[in-house]
């Protein structure tokens, strides 16, 4: 039996541990990444960064734990950037089972940079509403986040007095795995003249450009690609930056392999039609 005839015939289970492998090795090794800035990235970097000390961004957490390894990432690189920055960040999220991945971010960059909750930064929690939810705090926010998600009042934190609708708002962050973030521009954005940037997977990436190229958004950070410029931009590397040799080597793999398939399949059709004649 050939090369090829052994190539087509490989045990799946092999393919599989290769795969395990090519990523495992780079995570192990580190090799350096130089990563690229692309232009949404750097604009939805911009869009943080010209907010002026004290402004209020709302980061709408609208993500589960599947959507995590891309997406968390995101949320502690803009977190980081905001506390440099001394602006005040408000939580809040569509989806109940992302909130507490905002609370292990919170926990963790917020002694990191010296933020303390109340006074740089509230999580309100979630609640039901969707779409009616998103304008009714066109209107005031206390009608549907009287407390924080702890269930204290929002009037008891000194910056959160000043918040009650957009117009207090200077930045809307939507992390967002499905069409959530697509509702925040059209009802949001739309309705309220919202500056919004968002994060998406990078499955959910190429349905943003429309909303880039319209002015709907003003930046766009995609998958874990997006994730690991941003850590780039704000300078603290981690885990996006980490696993972006990873998930190259894996890319690079599955091209071979395919490669690999395709001529084998190929060559053993062509030496089937040869021994029919």
């Amino acid at each position: 039996m050939g090369f090829w005839d052994r190539a087509a015939n490989v045990d799946r289970r092999v393919l599989y541990l290769l795969l395990a492998l090519v990523v495992a090795l780079p995570l192990v090794i580190r090799p350096p990444t130089a990563i690229r800035v692309s232009e949404p990235v750097r604009n939805a970097f911009k869009a943080v960064d010209r907010l002026a000390p004290g402004s209020v961004v709302m980061i709408s957490i609208d993500f589960d734990p599947s959507s995590a390894p891309e997406l968390q990432p995101m949320l502690i690189a803009i977190l980081r950037h905001c506390f440099r920055k001394g602006i005040k960040v408000v939580i809040t999220g569509q989806l109940a089972l992302g909130l507490p991945l905002a609370e292990i971010a919170l926990n963790r960059v917020g002694p990191e940079m010296g933020a303390e909750y109340g006074r740089d930064f509230v999580n309100i929690g979630y609640r039901p509403g969707y779409t009616a939810m998103m304008v009714g705090i066109g209107r005031e926010i206390r009608d549907y986040f009287k407390t924080d998600y702890r269930g204290v009042p929002v009037d008891s934190f000194e910056f959160m007095r000043g918040v009650h609708n957009y117009r207090d708002v200077g930045l809307l962050v939507s992390l967002a795995h499905g069409a959530v973030a697509d509702v925040w521009i059209q009802y949001v954005g739309g309705r309220f003249d919202q500056d919004i940037i968002v994060g998406v997977t990078g499955v959910n990436a190429p349905g943003m450009y429309q909303y880039l190229q319209a002015g709907q958004i003003l930046g766009l950070v995609g998958g874990l690609q997006g994730a690991a410029e941003y850590e780039t931009l704000v300078e603290r590397p981690g885990s996006a930056t980490l696993g972006m040799p990873a998930q190259s080597w894996a890319h690079a793999l599955i091209i071979l392999l395919l490669v690999v398939g395709n001529i084998s399949f190929l060559i053993s059709r062509r030496r089937k039609r040869g021994a029919q004649k």
